[in-house]
């Protein structure tokens, strides 16, 4: 924990055979629909235009994006959870723990099983009956996730809600392109509306796989998807870098350092970056510090729009 911490900091200072056969063997069909779906890396909107928007546009763009955050959580995740919970959650429109079982500590949706993608299926299902429409994006993360909200918010400026978006870091297994879940899943209102519609056709959208080899939640929500004409789109910052990572911050900071020691800050991250992965609690508070309270002194700051936590 001591050496990625200092790996942090010192980020700070510098500024698959097996998917294969589980595809080939698994009973789920794709579906219908476009048979050849063009891949999209989608860009977060150039820093200069945002600048250029009028200030009734700025305060407008700033009100009418509202984020929901859906945190998935089970009792072995206490620590996680408390972290998740005192940091960056905070800065979410409204943000819920969905638990596999009832935790007398923390206030949760019980959702009464063990299961991840029943988990992720009454999570969304429950989020969908409630909130469509109260909010227009959906962000569902794991309890070792970190993320930088307002990054979000501002990926999302040119982004319609109305059509059917399912964002974050993909990957390729066989056919089937999916959104890693370990950095995180963005879904609009749109998506999650069909997402809805096809869970109640289990032959499309089981919730209980009946394969050899049952497929991981991410993977078996693209599946549904992808029913509903839904495609996992990779989410890039105007340079063309992962906004969503599925790494530690740490972790990338070695890579990069290991690969192209001479430019490691632009090796490493996006400067818009939305999310990072596999964080312990103390990691998160780290994170917190560096994101929200570090500022060099004399240095103003001129962004826009500004997207402000909710009271508290």
């Amino acid at each position: 924990m001591t050496s990625e911490s200092g790996s942090f900091v010192k980020g700070l200072v510098l500024g698959g055979v097996f998917c294969a056969l589980v595809t080939l063997l698994g009973h789920v069909r794709l579906g219908p629909g476009p048979r050849q779906h063009e891949h999209h890396h989608l860009q977060a909107p150039n820093k200069e235009d945002v600048l250029n928007l009028s200030e009734g546009e700025r305060m407008e763009l700033s009100r009418t994006i509202r984020v929901y955050c859906i945190i998935l959580v089970r009792p072995k995740d206490l620590g996680h959870w408390a972290a998740v919970k005192e940091t960056w959650s905070k800065h979410c429109d409204q943000a819920d723990f969905f638990s596999s079982e009832n935790v007398k500590v923390f206030d949760s949706v019980v959702l009464d099983t063990s299961d991840m993608w029943v988990m992720m299926r009454k999570a969304y299902k429950i989020t969908y009956e409630r909130y469509k429409n109260e909010f227009n994006w959906f962000f569902l993360a794991h309890p070792t996730t970190f993320a930088i909200i307002e990054n979000l918010k501002y990926f999302l400026l040119k982004k319609d809600p109305s059509q059917p978006f399912y964002i974050g870091h993909t990957v390729k297994s066989g056919d089937l392109e999916y959104v890693d879940g370990n950095g995180g899943i963005v879904l609009s209102i749109e998506s999650l509306r069909r997402l809805s519609t096809v869970f109640e056709d289990t032959d499309k959208c089981p919730e209980q796989g009946g394969m050899i080899w049952k497929l991981s939640e991410d993977k078996q929500l693209a599946v549904c998807l992808k029913y509903m004409g839904v495609f996992a789109e990779n989410a890039e910052d105007s340079e063309g870098k992962d906004v969503f990572n599925t790494k530690s911050v740490g972790a990338l900071i070695k890579e990069a350092m290991s690969s192209h020691p001479d430019q490691v800050v632009e090796g490493c991250c996006s400067d818009m970056a939305i999310t990072f992965s596999g964080l312990a609690p103390n990691h998160m508070h780290v994170m917190m510090y560096g994101v929200y309270r570090l500022r060099p002194y004399g240095h103003t700051y001129n962004d826009a729009p500004v997207f402000l936590p909710p009271p508290g």
